[in-house]
């Protein structure tokens, strides 16, 4: 009966000795965890912030027409690559073509009147001179005039004197009157004459002034009504380039919404190109995160498309001027009575090296997962 007691006891001993070692098993396990998780941290963990709210994203370029017209021809379809000036769409260049024959036939009008003015001031030059030869001719008529108007007083006169002796018949003197009043008649003719040129030498020298003014201090090509007409040959010209659309940057040809016959209009989109070979990295951190994360420091960055076996090097660009909840379209309203505090994220961009981006290529929208190196700046 002892015997099966002791057998007994010492079971019990043996097990209680087995779960003593396994527990300081454990516990020494746990205090290596820690022990390592200290290390960690001090050697890695707190010099580093990392997140897997993180998507790919790109400065995509929008293709709008910047003329009016129908598509003739679209070159691209969707998912194509092409190169920055690859024709995409042709539209009808009708409506540019007459825009600018009839903007070119402006400027050639333009030219001409300018040579005209220019001509009609040689003109109205000569016409100022011819005035005032007129003005020379009108004043020696006047000092004739007036000179006849003297001798037919005197006329008068001495036969007036010799009347009282009868030695004059009464029809000489009425003769000698009516020269002396037709004398008077022709200098007021000619003082007209004289007051007549002189007035068309002041019109002349006034047209030829206002034609001066037009043309003074330009040329051919200065002129400010040949300049504005050129102006509009060259929006013309511009219009009828505009009617070729071409790619502005280097993509992927996505959301292509243009189809032949269609009538484009200025300013609505028509295709988007996505520049795969400068894709960034927008990485959402918690707000904690950011306190040491400033701009230039590296990172590294993994895509869900890859998984962890390809490692992206990039360097933070910059840093987001608000939450994305602030920035969003609808922000929250956080005066309200049941408010809980939620943790906020801000977006910081992480630019990619695009060596490596070429050798794996990333797509707009795609998930990754970031880690930038705090110690690194």
């Amino acid at each position: 009966m002892s015997d099966g007691l002791t057998d007994e006891a010492a079971a019990g001993n043996a097990r209680l000795a087995q779960r003593k070692l396994w527990l300081r098993r454990l516990a020494i396990a746990v205090a290596v965890g820690a022990a390592a998780w200290i290390a960690w941290y001090l050697l890695f963990g707190r010099n580093h912030v990392s997140t897997d709210n993180a998507y790919v994203n790109a400065e995509s370029a929008q293709v709008t027409p910047l003329y009016t017209a129908s598509a003739i021809r679209v070159h691209v379809k969707e998912t194509q690559f092409v190169k920055a000036g690859t024709v995409l769409v042709e539209l009808d260049p009708t409506t540019a073509r007459i825009a600018l024959a009839q903007a070119e036939a402006d400027l050639a009008a333009a030219r001409r009147r300018f040579r005209q003015a220019k001509a009609n001031s040689s003109a109205l030059s000569a016409q100022v001179t011819s005035r005032a030869a007129g003005i020379l001719q009108a004043d020696a008529q006047l000092v004739s005039a007036q000179a006849d108007v003297d001798k037919a007083r005197s006329d008068l006169q001495h036969r007036e004197a010799l009347a009282g002796t009868g030695a004059i018949a009464g029809e000489e003197l009425t003769a000698a009157r009516r020269a002396l009043a037709a004398s008077r008649a022709a200098l007021a003719t000619a003082q007209g004459n004289v007051a007549q040129a002189r007035a068309s030498r002041t019109g002349a020298e006034g047209e030829l002034a206002a034609n001066n003014a037009l043309i003074s201090g330009s040329t051919e090509d200065t002129d400010p009504a040949v300049m504005a007409a050129r102006a509009r040959v060259d929006s013309a010209r511009l219009d009828l380039d505009h009617a070729t659309i071409r790619a502005p940057i280097d993509g992927v040809i996505t959301q292509r919404k243009v189809q032949v016959g269609q009538r484009l209009s200025v300013g609505v989109p028509i295709m988007t190109i996505v520049p795969i070979g400068q894709v960034y990295v927008d990485a959402n951190f918690k707000e904690r995160q950011l306190r040491r994360v400033v701009v230039g420091m590296p990172a590294e960055v993994t895509a869900d498309i890859y998984g962890s076996g390809v490692v992206y090097h990039g360097k933070v660009a910059g840093v987001a001027g608000g939450t994305g909840a602030a920035m969003a379209v609808l922000p929250a309203q956080n005066a309200t009575g049941n408010w809980i505090k939620v943790v906020q994220r801000v977006p910081v961009r992480i630019e990619l090296d695009p060596r490596e981006l070429a050798a794996h290529p990333l797509r707009v929208g795609m998930s990754a997962e970031v880690n930038v190196d705090l110690s690194g700046n």
